[in-house]
């Protein structure tokens, strides 16, 4: 039994780019199992008529916070470290693990703070996740209760094909050598990747120069970090020799353009990230630093500041930024989707070609890149079931989850 999307404008790999044309995609079990020719035996449970659809890999933000949806609007207009320091970390201070799970929902309607919540939100929703423990510390302790948490939580969903797991060291300025040694060392033993924030703002590499005369790229790879497969948010103020880093050991890394814009971090250098080989992914950042988790605003953003900041119409393509958006993602977190083809997972968003955005669809890329926000999608499927149709969602309550998330506030003295 399987779910047949019929004669829907597809958007399919091609090369290093993509090729647009009506296609039927045959849906069986949890993958693509068909492309226009059905496999044998073949039995629709469902039919979608794609005639006025759009059908395209669904976006996968490689970088957010999930439980930070519920300061939303509460931490805005601030310097980044007071942000941070003064405004974001007392609130997490003052939450209870059930609020990181229904801010959770809220951001499905990883990097995580609370053992268990985003994962259960996860696997309640059907969304496919890769779910990171926050770590932070001084000292090579091998008895380190968040790093025993992350991997109590790995062992505790191991039955989740949907769910994976990477250590997430915050960062340079709140990880000391001895302890990102530490996470190295266990990342190695446990065959764990890892999801660290690296050169977010000036500030932080300032102050990496004045205390310990080199750069965070530099810092981090001198940890041994970077000889583990790492994804590395940010990198908004990264050198030419930072980057030549970063190529030579593989390093990917996701850019947050709306959170780096909102906290004055100032713009990555993706145009020469891409020129020096390495793999760009794209990512919102979380609630507090976005006030959104909206990947098609993010790819939007993405395809036009770089142009703006380098005066430059040619310095990133539409068909780059969505490569950014799926290919490099799913090969950066090590996932089996990010492109329709046959034998991926069946993560699919269908958009309504109806909507204005869509008309005159003279480049579906492009309008992916430059015209869509998000409104037009009609269907989500992910792991080969429908999570939404016709615009209604069908995992999530969405009525609780207004409900809990007016009382957490109220609670926290939020709002």
């Amino acid at each position: 039994m399987g779910i047949l999307i019929k004669n829907a404008l597809t958007v399919l790999p091609e090369g290093d780019g993509f090729a647009t044309g009506r296609h039927s995609v045959y849906v069986e079990g949890t993958d693509i199992a068909g492309i226009d020719v059905a496999p044998e035996g073949f039995v629709a449970s469902e039919t979608i008529d794609g005639t006025r659809l759009l059908a395209i890999p669904g976006l996968i933000n490689a970088h957010t916070h999930t439980y930070m949806s519920i300061m939303r609007n509460v931490a805005d207009d601030r310097p980044f470290m007071d942000w941070l320091f003064h405004a974001v970390m007392p609130i997490e201070d003052r939450m209870e693990p059930s609020d990181s799970y229904w801010a959770s929902l809220l951001s499905q309607m990883d990097m995580q703070m609370h053992i268990h919540q985003t994962s259960r939100a996860a696997i309640e929703t059907g969304m496919r996740a890769v779910i990171c423990r926050g770590l932070q510390g001084d000292s090579y302790d091998e008895n380190d209760w968040r790093i025993a948490q992350a991997l109590e939580e790995r062992a505790a969903f191991a039955d989740c094909d949907r769910l994976s797991f990477r250590l997430g060291p915050h960062a340079p300025y709140t990880c000391a050598p001895d302890y990102l040694r530490l996470v190295c060392d266990i990342a190695r033993q446990e065959s764990l990747g890892i999801h660290i924030h690296i050169a977010e703002s000036q500030a932080e590499v300032d102050d990496m120069a004045r205390d310990h005369a080199c750069t965070p790229v530099e810092y981090v790879r001198d940890a041994g970090i970077f000889e583990l497969p790492t994804i590395a948010a940010h990198c908004a103020y990264v050198s030419a020799s930072d980057r030549a880093i970063l190529a030579e050991y593989g390093v990917n890394v996701v850019t947050n353009p709306a959170s780096n814009m909102k906290l004055g971090n100032g713009f990555a250098p993706v145009p020469e990230m891409v020129e020096a080989g390495i793999n760009v992914c794209l990512g919102t950042d979380s609630v507090a630093s976005n006030n959104a988790q909206n990947m098609f605003r993010e790819l939007g953003l993405l395809a036009l500041v770089h142009k703006g900041t380098h005066e430059d119409p040619e310095c990133l393509s539409a068909v780059e930024c969505l490569n950014m958006a799926t290919r490099n993602a799913a090969a950066a977190l090590g996932l089996p989707c990010g492109s329709i083809e046959v034998g991926k997972k069946a993560d699919l968003t269908l958009l309504d070609l109806d909507s204005p955005s869509f008309i005159p669809l003279n480049n579906p890329v492009s309008a992916l890149a430059y015209s869509t926000s998000g409104s037009e999608v009609h269907t989500v499927i992910i792991d080969g079931r429908v999570v939404m149709r016709n615009r209604e969602l069908l995992t999530i309550d969405e009525e609780r989850v207004r409900h809990e998330i007016a009382r957490t506030c109220r609670r926290l003295k939020l709002s």
